[in-house]
């Protein structure tokens, strides 16, 4: 089962959310650290695709209109992770965690998953 590598966009990324994972052991980047900062999200999804990352954003709205248009055209993508900001970094990091804990990075092609379903543990 391969592991979820996570990618996170320039409205979920957090430096001190990026340092929580990576220290424990989930392989996580930025946009910042990818040169793809200010590109559209089919951009960013594209380069996760091509990357074999799954995207984790707040930008739930965009992402649902994308993922479905894709879906449409048969186009693929490897998985969409929808956070809120409601949620402090240590809650987003537990989430995150136990999501990746639960699914493949191959569970994740094509899918979107929503933080909120996904409980502390």
């Amino acid at each position: 089962m391969s592991q979820i590598r996570l990618y996170l966009d320039e409205d979920s990324r957090s430096k001190k959310l990026l340092q929580a994972l990576q220290s424990r052991g989930v392989d996580v980047i930025t946009v910042s650290e990818t040169g793809m900062l200010s590109r559209s999200d089919e951009e960013q999804l594209i380069w996760a695709f091509e990357n074999q990352r799954v995207i984790y954003s707040f930008n739930s709205r965009d992402f649902y209109l994308i993922h479905t248009n894709w879906l449409e055209r048969g186009d693929s993508h490897s998985g969409i992770i929808l956070g809120q900001q409601k949620y402090s970094v240590g809650e987003q990091m537990r989430r995150l965690l136990s999501l990746i804990s639960a699914k493949s990075a191959a569970e994740m092609q094509n899918q979107i998953e929503l933080i909120g379903d996904w409980t502390q543990e």
